[in-house]
């Protein structure tokens, strides 16, 4: 009996991410558009359109990175539905979130065209977690080239990624997420998808040192399946200043249509912690420790992402 209304709930977004497109396609200022794309929405989610349109364009506090917490809170409704209709996760490990202090999320990466990770990452922490509380987390800087995604990946807690901005938000007790990965994981062929790619130089371990912090891998499964990337348009990419531009089963063959992600089955492990605290911060100029803890951690996330591969079955039922 409950279908119904949540098959009426996900035409009702495919509706307004159709609108939406639509409204930016004319002209439109991202706000403007929003609104009108909005007109079908239920209740509640409009509402929640409407509040983040008014944050868009008038007064509103947000913290030295550009966080904005009533944005955050207003738009968050939307990925509630991706998180527990759309998508159906299933998050584990939540008491290795630490409830107060610092400490480094690293999780693998995917999803090519939205990766969807960090904000189903912060989902789980939002809507499981006994004491929830608002990450940040790292975005390649040419997200930050486009105004309206720069502005709105700023105000649900989005910082340029660098070594820097990680360690300073760390050293403010922050949770903190990274993605080793890069456009590597993002951008990888779906006849690859689960299989880690590099973890780099481990930037990751070397930030997590001086900042004294714990590290928390996260292994996602469900990323993978939402924009199964068939291959990549150079000419598109060029275009729009990406690092690639993924062709999918639906894009951009669909147009607006094919940006609507598939709903796959989600499963979120947040495993234990990795302490540093045994280690100075100038150890993380030790080469060979932060190469073998990088791979401590790579190793983590790929076991837990082949057993949450057999727990969650198949990709869509």
């Amino acid at each position: 009996m409950s279908a119904a209304p949540e098959t009426d709930t996900a035409e009702a977004i495919a509706g307004f991410l159709r609108g939406l497109g639509t409204g930016l396609g004319s002209g439109l200022d991202p706000a403007t558009a929003a609104e009108r794309a909005a007109a079908g929405l239920p209740r509640g989610l409009r509402s929640s359109v409407e509040r983040a349109s008014r944050r868009l364009r008038g007064d509103y506090h947000e913290d030295e990175w550009g966080f904005d917490e009533e944005f955050a809170e207003a738009v968050f409704p939307f990925f509630e539905f991706l998180y527990t209709t759309w998508w159906r996760v299933q998050a584990d490990g939540l008491e290795h979130v630490p409830s107060h202090g610092r400490a480094l999320i690293v999780s693998n990466h995917a999803g090519s065209l939205f990766p969807f990770d960090a904000s189903m990452i912060t989902g789980a922490i939002m809507k499981e977690h006994p004491l929830p509380r608002w990450p940040k987390f790292m975005v390649l800087n040419w997200a930050f080239v486009l105004p309206f995604l720069s502005a709105f990946m700023r105000r649900v807690g989005g910082l340029p990624a660098s070594p820097h901005n990680a360690q300073r938000a760390l050293e403010q007790d922050h949770l903190v997420m990274v993605f080793p990965e890069g456009v590597k994981g993002t951008g990888k062929p779906f006849s690859d998808r689960y299989r880690l790619q590099r973890f780099g130089r481990g930037g990751f371990v070397e930030v997590a040192l001086r900042a004294r912090s714990s590290i928390v891998p996260v292994a996602v499964v469900g990323s993978e399946e939402i924009y199964p990337m068939l291959g990549d348009s150079r000419l598109l990419a060029r275009a729009v200043g990406a690092p690639f531009a993924p062709i999918t089963p639906t894009f951009p063959w669909l147009g607006p249509l094919g940006l609507i992600p598939l709903p796959s089955k989600w499963r979120i492990e947040f495993c234990p912690p990795i302490d540093l605290s045994e280690y100075p911060p100038e150890a993380a100029d030790d080469r060979r420790l932060v190469f073998d803890l990088s791979e401590q951690v790579r190793e983590a996330i790929q076991a837990k992402i082949y057993e949450n591969l057999v727990k969650r079955g198949s990709a869509f039922l």
